[in-house]
C-alpha cells in the first residue's frame, strides 16, 4: 500500500488538485453495494455516488452481468459508417423517456455540453445568422472544464474565473432565487430581450446548480425561459447531467416544469457509474437546421463515440431504474436526509440546510476546511468531498435508511 501511495503521489495528478498533491489520498481496493473497502481494511459508505453517478451503487449483478455479454461480443468498434444494438437501443430509450428527438453519443458530461453549444451555434451559422454566437446563463452555474463549457461557468465564484480575457464573454444573469420573484423574471426578460440578437441560446442547470454552487431553484422558471427563448428566437439548453435520471425526486428536473428544451445533456448517472459516457440530445428543429446549412454535418465524432460497452451498460442502468419503484426509494432518501440533517440547522457554523431528492446540501458561513471535515467523515464511516462552504450528500438510490442515517451523522461531524 506504502509503495502504491508513494507512485500516485509521485506520478498521478488528481483532480482539482497541485502537483504533486498535498493532500494523501485514500486507497481504495474494491467496492460493493455503497460500500468502498480502503487498502487499510476500513469500510466507508459512499455519500457521493462516485461523483453523483453510481446510483445503483457497486457491482450491481445486473450491471456488472451487461458488462460481461457485451464484452463476449465487442468491446468497441468506430461509430463512423458503422452502428451497433447497444447504441441504437439506448438512443431509442432516451428518446422515448425524454421527448426530444435526436441524439449525440459523446465521451464525457463536458463534452456533451461542447456539442450542445456546438449545434447551437452551427445551427444559426445555417440560417445565415452567424452572429448569434454568444450564450446567457446565470450565475451560480457550473457546466464542465472545457472550454466553451468553462465560459458557461459562474464567472467569479466558480473554478475558472483564472481564464477571464481567455474563454468567450458570455452574458450573465444574476443567480435564480429559490422562490419565483417577479423582479427576477423582469429582470430575466430585459436580459434575453437586450442580447436577442447576438444570443445563440440560453444554458441552465434545471432546477439544481450543482458544482456551482448546489442551490436550488423554482422549477416555474424553467417556464420563463422556455418563453422567453421562444418569443426572442433564442435557443435553450438544459443541462441534466447532474440531475438526470431520479436524483431530484423526478426522472428528469425540466419534468417538474413539464417543458421540453430545444438541446438536452445528459451524462454521470447515465451508465450507472460503471464507464464514461454522455449524450446531447436536441429537437427536430436544430437537427435539421443545421442540415440545411452550407457544412450539413454537425462538425464532431469522438473516437469512442457509441461505446458498446457503455452503451450497454447506460441500457441496462435504465431499465434497472424504471423496473423499480425509484421515485419511492428517491422520497425514502429524501425524508432521510431530512430527518437526518435537521440538527445541523442549530450548529453555530451552519448558513443553510437544503434537501431535494436524493440531494442533501449543508452550507457554511465560512469556507470548509477540507482535511478536517474529509477526516471528520472518515472517522464517521462515510465517504464525502466538501467544496467551498458546502458539506453535500447524493448517497446511492440503493442506500439503506441507516445508510443515510449514517451518511447525515458525517456530514454534521465534518459541519461542526
Amino acid at each position: 500500500m506504502d509503495d502504491l501511495l508513494k507512485l500516485d503521489r509521485a506520478h498521478v495528478w488528481h483532480p482539482y488538485g497541485p502537483m504533486p498533491g498535498t493532500q494523501e489520498p485514500l486507497l481504495v481496493e474494491s467496492a460493493q453495494g455503497v460500500r468502498l473497502r480502503l487498502a487499510d481494511g476500513r469500510e466507508l459508505i459512499d455519500g457521493m455516488s462516485s461523483w453523483w453517478a453510481a446510483i445503483h451503487g457497486y457491482r450491481h449483478p445486473v450491471l456488472d452481468e451487461a458488462m460481461r455479454a457485451q464484452v463476449g461480443r465487442m468491446s468497441h468498434v468506430m461509430f463512423g459508417g458503422l452502428t451497433h444494438e447497444p447504441a441504437i437501443r439506448l438512443s431509442a430509450k432516451l428518446v422515448e423517456l425524454t421527448g426530444m428527438d435526436h441524439v449525440f453519443l459523446c465521451d464525457s458530461g463536458s463534452v456533451s455540453v461542447e456539442v450542445a453549444i456546438k449545434m447551437c451555434l452551427q445551427y444559426w451559422r445555417s440560417q445565415g445568422r452567424p452572429e448569434k454566437r454568444r450564450l446567457l446563463t446565470w450565475r451560480g452555474g457550473y457546466h464542465g472544464d472545457t472550454f466553451h463549457p468553462m465560459s458557461v461557468c459562474d464567472p467569479d465564484g466558480g473554478m475558472h474565473s483564472l481564464w477571464r480575457g481567455v474563454l468567450p464573454e458570455q452574458v450573465f444573469a444574476d443567480a435564480p432565487p429559490s422562490g419565483m420573484d417577479t423582479a427576477y423574471v423582469q429582470h430575466l426578460s430585459d436580459l434575453i430581450e437586450q442580447h436577442a440578437g447576438e444570443l445563440a441560446a440560453v444554458i441552465v442547470e434545471p432546477v439544481v446548480q450543482g458544482a456551482g454552487g448546489m442551490r436550488f431553484h423554482a422549477p416555474r422558471y424553467l417556464h420563463v425561459l422556455r418563453e422567453l427563448c421562444l418569443t426572442h428566437d433564442v435557443l435553450l439548453i438544459f443541462d441534466e447531467i447532474a440531475t438526470g435520471f431520479g436524483r431530484t425526486g423526478e426522472l428528469f428536473a425540466m419534468d417538474h416544469a413539464g417543458i421540453r428544451p430545444d438541446v438536452m445533456c445528459l451524462g454521470k448517472s447515465l451508465t450507472g457509474g460503471y464507464l464514461t459516457m454522455a449524450a446531447a440530445l436536441c429537437s427536430s428543429r436544430v437537427a435539421e437546421g443545421i442540415s440545411r446549412g452550407e457544412v450539413p454535418v454537425l462538425a464532431h465524432g469522438p473516437t469512442f463515440m457509441g461505446n458498446p460497452l457503455a452503451a450497454a451498460v447506460s441500457l441496462a442502468s435504465i431499465d434497472l431504474l424504471l423496473s423499480q419503484d425509484w421515485q419511492c426509494e428517491v422520497r425514502r432518501i429524501e425524508q432521510g436526509l431530512h430527518t437526518g440533517l435537521a440538527p445541523a440547522r442549530s450548529l453555530p457554523g451552519v448558513r443553510d440546510v437544503r434537501v431535494l431528492g436524493a440531494i442533501g446540501v449543508v452550507q457554511l458561513h465560512e469556507p470548509v476546511d477540507m482535511a478536517r471535515a474529509t477526516e471528520a467523515a472518515v472517522d464517521a464511516g462515510v465517504w464525502l468531498r466538501p467544496f467551498r462552504d458546502l458539506i453535500y450528500t447524493m448517497p446511492p438510490f440503493i442506500s439503506t435508511d441507516d445508510d443515510v442515517a449514517a451518511i447525515c451523522q458525517a456530514v454534521i461531524a465534518a459541519a461542526n
